[in-house]
């Protein structure tokens, strides 16, 4: 069964022809995303060639196996079981088929530069931006007002509960983060880009870096039966006192990152941080190292 979002790309790709290079089809994808849709089926991060999204790629392997997308790299295209899945129509169908006539003839150079002049944030970590902007002035200072300014070093928190890959990357980016220590014992998820290996190479294409302290973490037994907030306050309350002070080592590394000049987020699931221990950690370092680690929770 398919999500709507991987329906909406399928017919969005049978709009276009059924065959696209891939840069030109992300490209497509984003404006479509953020003209046509009022939530939008995929979100995206700044990335090297602009806005990019993981989970459209996450989405092409599983089209792929399926059968429903060729398994080719440089670009996406449908094959026949591809074009009979796709089943849109009325509205949806209309301004699929409106779009694609719309940038029919729009690719390459143009329309990566159409993309960055409507959209700046989405070009500041681009890399061809200089290029294909050559001579807009106006666009290309666009783009540099877009940057995030450098965070000052210290800490923040942020949880994954909600958010896509792509929102959570686009807040540690604002935010000034340039680094991300996950605080999880077990850093597996079920959810899409927050399992250890996904989640660090999504850092590592934005220019965050990614750390892991399974010490810091708690074990999932010992989370559970969490029903109330008087539970997590128990759980946070042991957690405090028999394992958090056998930790100075790992806070020790956070500390010296910090001095470092690092802009370090510590990351668990949870969206509420006093019902996630990683609250603890960034109490204990406010405490221990004092008023530069006072925390902030995105």
């Amino acid at each position: 069964m398919l999500f709507d979002r991987q329906k909406r790309l399928l017919a969005l790709l049978n709009a276009l022809g059924g065959s696209v290079g891939s840069l030109d089809f992300q490209k497509l994808l984003f404006l479509y995303c953020q003209e046509v849709e009022e939530v939008p089926s995929y979100e995206f991060v700044p990335y090297r060639f602009g806005g990019f999204s993981f989970t459209s790629y996450a989405d092409k392997r599983k089209l792929i196996a399926s059968g429903l997308l060729e398994d080719e790299e440089r670009s996406w295209k449908l094959t026949a079981a591809g074009r009979q899945a796709v089943t849109l129509t009325g509205t949806v169908r209309l301004k699929l088929d409106q779009f694609s006539r719309q940038r029919a003839g729009l690719r390459g150079d143009a329309l990566v530069a159409e993309a960055y002049r409507k959209y700046p944030w989405h070009a500041t970590r681009s890399e061809m931006a200089e290029r294909v902007l050559a001579g807009d002035a106006a666009a290309l200072a666009a783009i540099a007002a877009a940057r995030p300014a450098a965070g000052r070093p210290g800490v923040c928190t942020i949880g994954y509960e909600g958010k896509s890959l792509e929102d959570y990357l686009n807040r540690l980016l604002r935010q000034g983060v340039t680094l991300l220590c996950d605080v999880r014992r077990n850093p597996l998820s079920r959810k899409y880009g927050f399992s250890k290996g996904t989640l660090s190479k999504g850092c590592e294409g934005v220019g965050i870096r990614y750390e892991h302290l399974p010490e810091l973490g708690i074990s999932s037994d010992d989370r559970r039966e969490l029903h109330t907030q008087a539970d997590y306050d128990a759980l946070f309350a042991t957690y405090e006192r028999d394992s958090l002070p056998q930790q100075t080592a790992a806070l020790e590394r956070i500390r010296a990152w910090v001095a470092a000049g690092e802009r370090v987020a510590l990351t668990c699931y949870e969206l509420l941080p006093h019902q996630c221990h990683r609250h603890c950690v960034a109490e204990a370092l406010e405490r221990d190292f004092g008023q530069t680690f006072s925390p902030t929770h995105l």
